[in-house]
Formats: structure tokens, sequence, C-alpha cells
């Protein structure tokens, strides 16, 4: 494994395994972390509840002892539209957090596409950022906030987001998901090491695609076709001081019925690693 870059799991790559095969997937391959999420049975990719059933201290502890590190618990979506049932949601994501020694919870914005002036759009994130803060702090949490570069998506910059964790006094509790997906999506090109608290890795390599057309059943291993440019914003990460994690979110159906998932990430592990190494 590369000294210059750190791999790790979501759960959205290979969904047809329940949680403790997914970490031995993880251990296997030599990753430092996975992350766990509540929605493969609402994508209808699983049957299982969340944590299989079991309670989440007992598959944290799986974890542990197998050297993985339970980076996080995705997701509470749409947390931006605040409201008693989604302060209810987040309530429960960071009790899981808790019980499993998960170290962050995934919050995502709205991507329902309704337009709505910029102050006002701006203002919901941050009353809803304030809202969740005092629960992070008493739990000693970290909230991920992940920027979806979609079109339709109410949060798409992650400048916005550093600016509403500062506005809120965030700074300690609140980081960003740089997804490289999304980066691209979002024409974004400001880099925020300091305020990153893990980076999201998939590839695009359908030639055909325009970026607003780019969708999440597009996002398969990292390969030599890439168009994300994912070489180029892991090395600019790493040159600009990021240490974190870079794990694999692949959200292809192609990809999740794959019987040989486990030496593709391994082949695109190797092709990541030798071109960061020229």
């Amino acid at each position: 494994m590369s000294e210059q870059i750190k791999f790790a799991l979501n759960h959205i790559t290979a969904p047809a395994l329940d949680s403790r095969q997914f970490v031995d997937l993880a251990a296997r391959l030599g990753c430092m972390g996975v992350e766990l999420r509540n929605d493969l049975a609402d994508k209808e990719l699983t049957s299982r509840p969340f944590f299989d059933g079991a309670r989440p201290a007992e598959v944290g502890e799986y974890a542990r002892a197998k050297g993985i590190r339970l980076l996080g618990l995705s997701e509470v979506y749409g947390f931006n539209r605040w409201s008693d049932a989604m302060r209810e949601k987040v309530k429960l994501l960071i009790s899981q957090a808790k019980e499993s020694g998960a170290e962050t919870i995934s919050l995502i914005p709205s991507n329902d596409g309704v337009e709505e002036p910029k102050k006002e759009r701006l203002a919901g994130l941050r009353n809803a950022l304030a809202a969740i803060l005092p629960m992070l702090e008493k739990q000693d949490l970290v909230g991920l906030v992940e920027p979806l570069g979609f079109t339709t998506s109410s949060l798409r910059l992650k400048g916005e987001a550093v600016d509403a964790f500062e506005a809120v006094g965030g700074k300690d509790h609140f980081r960003l998901v740089h997804d490289t997906f999304h980066h691209h999506l979002a024409g974004e090109t400001e880099f925020f090491p300091e305020w990153t608290g893990i980076v999201h890795i998939s590839g695009v390599v359908d030639a055909g695609l325009r970026p607003e057309e780019m969708q999440d059943k597009h996002r398969i291993l990292v390969n030599e076709a890439d168009r994300l440019g994912n070489i180029e914003q892991i090395k600019h990460l790493n040159a600009v001081g990021y240490r974190g994690a870079y794990s694999f979110e692949l959200f292809s159906p192609l990809v999740h019925v794959d019987p040989n998932i486990e030496a593709g990430l391994r082949a695109s592990m190797d092709t990541i690693t030798a071109a960061l190494a020229n």
C-alpha cells in the first residue's frame, strides 16, 4: 500500500455484503476504514436493516477487531430542509454513531431541484447547521457535509458550506466531504484541505456524457479512462496537506452485481497508486 494514500470503502460499493463481510473485504484490501449506510434498503440494494439487525456496538467492535476504523455512518438526507422530523433523524444517527464507535455522521443536502433565492437557501443551511451543532458537541462527533454537484442540488459548492460552518462557529464539529465526482460536476476549482474530513472517489468513463448528464449510475471504479480527473484531484489534495482517507463510493449497478469486485477494487487501487508515483 502506498504511503501517499489511505484507502477506505463506502458500503454502497458492495451492498450485497452484510456489514461484517464488508469489513472483511476492507481488511483483505488493506483499507484503513469503512463507511456504513442506512439507506441501502431504501435504495432496494438489500433487504437487510441497518447494521443487519445487530446492535451497532457489535458491528463496531467487529470492525475494530479487524483493524478497521468505522469512519462514518451515512446518512441524513435533506438535512438543510430543517424540521422536527429532520432533528429526530439526526439524533438517531448520532446515537447509532456513538454506540458503534463511528467517528462521523454524513449530512446530505436536498437534491430536489427546488429553486430558491440564494440568500434564503444559505440561511436555511446555516439554520440547520446551527441546530445540529450542539447535538454534535454533546456527543463529541463530527458532521460531514457533502455538497452535491448536480444542477438540482440545494448545495453545490464546498465554499458555501465552509462559509456556513464558520458562520455558526462549527470549526470543531463540521467537515466537508470532497467527492471527486461532485467536484467535477460543480466545476469547482477551490480545494479546502483544512476543512476536508474524507474524500470520496469514483470514476466515469462514458465519453458520450456531458458533465450535466452524469449521474450516480455512471460511477464505477477509477481506471485509466476516467474523465473526472481523480488522479489530478488526489495529487492536489495530497500536495496541499490532506492526509485523510480516500473512500471508494461506487453507485453503478454494474459494480453492485460484479462477482469480482474485490479484484476490481485491488486493480483500481494499484492504478491510482501507480499514477500517483509518476
